[in-house]
């Protein structure tokens, strides 16, 4: 092969659609700050929800309890919304995902609502949104394939992650006196959500045969 110019890469790798995505979780806090009452009125309450009024199932997502909690859903967003973005590529594969990351957040939302029907603490935050991220990039590998369900892999990593959600829940349950009670149950909703509905996704979005690398043929040189 002959040698040619180096492709430069992007300074920040992750999609424009990622970016936005990160950059509106303290962005939207900064404006929270500034609401009379913290943005509560627009918190997920499950009492209200199951009767009838159903706005905060969407609306909690763009909320936050404090800076780091923004920040760390943030960060969270940035790692793992990232293959899942790359895979429903294109004008239509943004749109299947901004429709993704709405649909993990408002059912995690709506888990949490069947686990706890009687709640009246207003639970805020995108973690149920980001854990559906999560389900769905554990199921991707390489340039948007799609693992089986049941994969060893996926159902290793799917432990993993449940168990790590299960422990910081626990850990916020205990610690319910000095803050706010960590909704895993929310996160587990979104998790299962992500892991399951990826792989319609990934029909609909195949991988591009033309992005794959050829194997080397012997005599070849890369740089």
């Amino acid at each position: 092969m002959t040698e040619s110019e180096p492709s430069r890469e992007p300074a920040v790798k992750a999609p424009p659609i990622v970016l936005l995505l990160a950059l509106s979780m303290p962005a939207l806090f900064f404006f929270q700050e500034r609401l009379p009452d913290m943005g509560l009125s627009l918190a997920l309450y499950p009492q209200r929800v199951m009767e009838g009024d159903w706005s905060g199932l969407a609306t909690s997502m763009f909320l936050h309890g404090d800076w780091a909690h923004a920040i760390m859903n943030a960060v969270g967003a940035l790692a793992f919304a990232t293959p899942v973005a790359r895979m429903l590529r294109g004008g239509a594969g943004a749109v299947a995902f901004a429709l993704f990351y709405m649909a993990c957040g408002i059912l995690s939302a709506a888990g949490y609502v069947l686990v706890h029907p009687d709640g009246t603490d207003p639970v805020v935050g995108a973690s149920g949104a980001v854990f559906g991220l999560i389900g769905a990039s554990t199921r991707i590998v390489g340039p948007g394939f799609v693992l089986p369900l049941l994969d060893r892999r996926v159902l290793g990593m799917a432990a993993v992650w449940m168990g790590l959600n299960l422990l910081v829940g626990v850990i916020g349950l205990s610690a319910s006196g000095m803050g706010a009670r960590i909704a895993w149950e929310a996160h587990a909703a979104g998790f299962l959500v992500g892991i399951l509905a990826v792989g319609p996704l990934g029909r609909v979005f195949p991988p591009r045969i033309d992005r794959i690398a050829p194997a080397a043929e012997p005599g070849d040189s890369l740089h």
